[in-house]
């Protein structure tokens, strides 16, 4: 298995999360590029062949959240992406789902192409009136 230097690690993930510019390798999309990435929750596993729809939860209200691509959004420092605030999703209007995975995608609605995903711990119970969340404090790791 090959590995990445801790440098190219936190440039590749400013490249993703921030659209910063790796000098000489990588350069943001000049036309068009990606101004927020789109945070969306799960009921179950995504695994590395899913997508965006991959039991995505389905209460009513649910909707996957923009998180803006740049500094604003996302902090990294040392290998590590987290959100600069606690994404919040919309209120449960009705239905219920079990949160146990989250991930980062490029597309609000749709399929999309997920970029990262993870587990929630410990699990979100979605149910009338609740409010789920990520807080600012999830990781995100390249290494």
């Amino acid at each position: 298995m090959a590995g990445k230097s801790n440098t190219f690690e936190n440039d590749f993930l400013k490249l993703i999360f921030n659209g910063t510019t790796i000098a000489n390798i990588a350069n943001n999309a000049t036309s068009g590029p990606l101004t927020n990435l789109y945070v969306s929750l799960h009921t179950g596993n995504i695994d590395e062949s899913g997508n965006q729809t991959t039991n995505e939860c389905t209460y009513t209200g649910y909707g996957r959240v923009a998180v803006p691509r740049s500094s604003a959004g996302w902090t990294i420092t040392n290998n590590i992406v987290t959100p600069t605030a606690n994404i919040m999703f919309n209120t449960c209007g009705g239905g219920s789902n079990i949160v146990t995975h989250w991930a980062v995608g490029t597309d609000v609605s749709s399929t999309g192409k997920v970029l990262y995903f993870g587990e929630v711990e410990p699990d979100i119970s979605v149910t009338v009136g609740v409010i789920p969340f990520i807080l600012n404090t999830s990781t995100i790791t390249e290494d």
